[in-house]
This record gives C-alpha cells, sequence and structure tokens, in this order.
C-alpha cells in the first residue's frame, strides 16, 4: 500500500527498512501511497472524532496505534487582531492543545507506532523541547526506552521538566541543536535506536493531518497556510498531505504555504529571498523561540519546494514581533501560546503591513505550542503580582489606581 521514496532521485524502498535518508544519493526520504488502492469514504471519515487516526487511510500504521487522543485541536477566528490587520479571515489552528501541548504529538504517535510496528525497542531524538517532552510521553506510553539530546542552557523549562517527568534519558550537549541532531542521527545508526526526529518520513505522516483537519473544520481550502518554520517538517507534512487530498479528489486547489522564521534563525527565508537552490545553514541562530532556534533544518529541501509550487512565500520577524504578538494573542483572543507558535500571525501582520496580503484571503495560521511550554518567557514580558496587606481597604485602592 506505501512504500518510501527518495524526493531527488525517485529511488524506491520497501517500508520494512530501516532508513532515514536515501542510500543512492543522501536525500531525503517520503512515504508515498498508492492511491489509487485506497477506498477513502469522507462520509466515514465524517462518523470518527476530529483526531489524527480520523485518516488513518492515509497513515502507514497497520496495527493498533501508540495513542492518546491527539488532534481535533481548536481552529479559532482572530476577530479582533484580523479587523485590526485588515484581514477579516484570519484563523489560528491551535497545536497546543494536544496532550503534550505542542504539534509533535501528531508525529509522535505514528513515529512510535511506527517503531513498534518495526520491531524497535529503544526511540530517540535530538530536540529545542518539543519534541523531547512528546517522544518522552510517547515512549512512556508504549512502554519502551526514549533517549533525548538536548543544547545545555537552550531549552525552556516547561518542556525540559515534561521529558524528566515522563521518564525519557535526558542528556544536554554543550554545543547547539544542529550539532545534537548529527550526534543523535550517529548515535542512533550505530546502536539500532529508532531516530524519531523530523527527518523520520514516517513522523511527518502524522503532523500532515493538520492540513486535513483544518479542510474539514473550515469546510473549504484556505488561501494560505502559515506555519512558523524550524526544521521546516511542518510546513513541508502540511504541503505533502495536501497533495495526497487534491489526487484523490477530495480538494480542487492548494493553499500558498507561507513559512515564518524569527529574524536570527531565518535560513529558508533567506533561501526564498535570493532564489536559491538550497538553503544555506545559519551557522549560529539565535532567537528567543527556542522551539524555531535552528540552523540547519533537515527539511529545508521539502519546505522549498512546498513554498515554491504554491506560490507562498517566507518572512522573518524579529524576537520584539513575535513577543508583542504573544502578547496580543493572549490579551486581544484570549489564546495563549510559546514564543515560537506566535511567530506565523506575527508574520502575518508583517506581511499585512507591507500590503503582501489580499483582505479577502481566508488565512490560517499554525500556532504550535501552548503558553506553559515556556513560562520563564512569560514572566520575563510581565509586571509581577501587586502585593498588598490582606484587607478590603488595601484591596480598592490597588483597583482604584
Amino acid at each position: 500500500m506505501y512504500r518510501l521514496v527518495c524526493v531527488h532521485c525517485g529511488a524506491v524502498y520497501t517500508p520494512d527498512q530501516i532508513l532515514y535518508n536515501c542510500r543512492s544519493c543522501g536525500h531525503l526520504l517520503a512515504v508515498q501511497y498508492d492511491l489509487d488502492t485506497i477506498s477513502v469514504d469522507r462520509n466515514t471519515w465524517n462518523q470518527r472524532p476530529l483526531s489524527v487516526w480520523r485518516y488513518r487511510e492515509l497513515l502507514p500504521v497497520t496495527g493498533e496505534p501508540v495513542t492518546l487522543q491527539e488532534g481535533g485541536t481548536p481552529l479559532y477566528h482572530l476577530k479582533k487582531l484580523g479587523e485590526e490587520m485588515g484581514l477579516p479571515h484570519l484563523y489560528a489552528k491551535h497545536e497546543g492543545m494536544n496532550p503534550s501541548g505542542s504539534f509533535k504529538d501528531r508525529g509522535m504517535t505514528v513515529g512510535v507506532s511506527m517503531a513498534i510496528q518495526l520491531g524497535m525497542k529503544s526511540v530517540a531524538c535530538a530536540s529545542t523541547g518539543n519534541t523531547s517532552a512528546s517522544l518522552a510521553v510517547y515512549g512512556a506510553k508504549a512502554g519502551i526506552l526514549a533517549v533525548v539530546l538536548l543544547p545545555a542552557g537552550k531549552v525552556a523549562i516547561g518542556k525540559v521538566a515534561q521529558a524528566l517527568m515522563h521518564g525519557a534519558k535526558v542528556i544536554s550537549i554543550r554545543g547547539n541543536f544542529d550539532r545534537a541532531l548529527e550526534m543523535v542521527h550517529e548515535l542512533c545508526l550505530s546502536e539500532g535506536i529508532y531516530l524519531l526526529n523530523s527527518i523520520n518520513p514516517y513522523r511527518l505522516e502524522g503532523q500532515k493531518t493538520i492540513g486535513f483537519e483544518v479542510i474539514d473544520q473550515l469546510g473549504e481550502v484556505p488561501d494560505r497556510f502559515v506555519l512558523p518554520v524550524g526544521n521546516a517538517g511542518n510546513i513541508s507534512a502540511v504541503y505533502k498531505g495536501l497533495r495526497e487530498f487534491e489526487s484523490l479528489g477530495f480538494i480542487d486547489r492548494l493553499p500558498m504555504m507561507t513559512g515564518i522564521q524569527a529574524a536570527g534563525s531565518a535560513p529558508v527565508v533567506r533561501a526564498i529571498r535570493e532564489g536559491l537552490p538550497i538553503v544555506e545553514a545559519e551557522m549560529s541562530p539565535e532567537t528567543v523561540a527556542t522551539a524555531i532556534r535552528i540552523g540547519a533544518p533537515v527539511n529545508a529541501e521539502k519546505a522549498l519546494v512546498a513554498i515554491r509550487e504554491t506560490g507562498g512565500t517566507a518572512e522573518s520577524v524579529t524576537d520584539e514581533e513575535i513577543l508583542c504578538m504573544q502578547r496580543d494573542l493572549a490579551r486581544k483572543e484570549g489564546i495563549g501560546v510559546e514564543p515560537a507558535s506566535a511567530a506565523s500571525v506575527a508574520g502575518i501582520r508583517k506581511l499585512a503591513e507591507q500590503g503582501m496580503l489580499d483582505r479577502d484571503e481566508t488565512i490560517v495560521c499554525v500556532v504550535t505550542g501552548h503558553l506553559l511550554k515556556d513560562p520563564e518567557s512569560v514572566i520575563r514580558q510581565c509586571e509581577p503580582p501587586i502585593e498588598i496587606d490582606a484587607d478590603l481597604q488595601s484591596l480598592l485602592a490597588v483597583l482604584q489606581r
């Protein structure tokens, strides 16, 4: 029903092989389905709960999945922010409402399920935080060892806490994320551990369901799909899934895929702006948005295709713009997200100010992680609680200021 195919040279591999890159040319792999043989009835899907596994006919897992009921996240109409930007059809898909608090759960339910299906006994990843938290959660659910490598001092405390509490073997390295990914890749190849970073093509299969859900929730294809870009797996996955929907005749067009990066970590943006055939790595990425502090995105090759083939674009936003949008989402829309998540909406504000958007566009921004993922960034931005004596007079005095 499916195979692994190199996105560059087209080499084909059977799905029982443990592969992360093409043996012929070293490029990335993708899961390719025999769509003509898949009998999918949309009415059957509509009778199932909105979740990752609603779309199981378009997922590679053949047995019982390792699941915590991920997916089915809310789609919010951003009425106040949309009015300010002159965009009345602006929406946010809140992936922070997944079990571990980020979109990574969509990939991990499929990735860990595939690890079990392939007979693997342990799993591993490098992480800026959310991947490690999600891997620890699903590893615990599956009853297998999870090993995570983190760049020391560069991961939000809420995410480290999740990985520790769920029993992962947490290792901090004196280096950045890109070096951690190199190390864990070497570890998995030499020790027979299953790698579950987004270089793993099966993990992205779960993440593509974000796009499926948006179509079902809106009842139409949005004009623009906007995602924060770190390792570039999410934008690649959503594009792939929507191409499958198009091939099956479920939709008749694709949205403009739009990637937003932090200004201090924007290699994909640079490639799009300069028309580069490949992404040139940012050697010293830096941003307050730790989840997208990645200088050498492993899925960049797929992301460039997604953006260019749909007539989309890429934009960067400063840390100040990210934090301003994080506050605005919370205080104007009641939506609490971590900094990296706010990047998508911050990018739309910037594109609107530049006159790059049509007022009539239906725009869906994916906000990828929950506010409590990074409580330290919140505390640094906000005034501390007001302390008063325990009497009504003191309380009234504060309220009248």
